[in-house]
């Protein structure tokens, strides 16, 4: 089942040692109990928060680290550089008149992560 993803719902990054919250400003003027997020939703330290320390070698910090140990990975604190938009897993169900960030949308960094929602903010409640 697809939840659309709203403020503080629960991301994490494939090189990102720990999860992280979305952050969405009420722009869209679309809510549910909090903003719903669209695909453009994307800014680095505005929505995307870091994920605790980062373990990719394509990230300068790291690679720079990993070397002055000798070739011991290093992990350096995590700086989201994400220049794309999301990719969104439901393309025709729109947000301000962009696609939804729903819990199968996909993120890419430039650092090779990819950022994946855990948990979209929204449950089912069963009566």
């Amino acid at each position: 089942m697809s939840f659309p993803c709203q403020a503080g719902a629960i991301c994490s990054c494939s090189f990102g040692a720990a999860p992280s919250a979305l952050m969405v400003l009420p722009v869209n003027r679309v809510m549910t109990a909090m903003p719903v997020a669209n695909i453009m939703d994307n800014k680095p330290f505005l929505n995307i928060l870091p994920f605790g320390v980062c373990t990719s070698m394509a990230n300068p910090m790291v690679a720079a680290a990993t070397a002055a140990a000798l070739g011991v990975l290093t992990p350096m604190p995590c700086i989201p550089n994400t220049v794309a938009p999301w990719i969104p897993a439901q393309p025709m169900v729109l947000v301000g008149s962009m696609p939804i960030v729903d819990n199968g949308a996909m993120l890419t960094c430039l650092w090779g992560g990819m950022i994946t929602v855990s948990f979209a903010g929204q449950v089912t409640v069963m009566d």
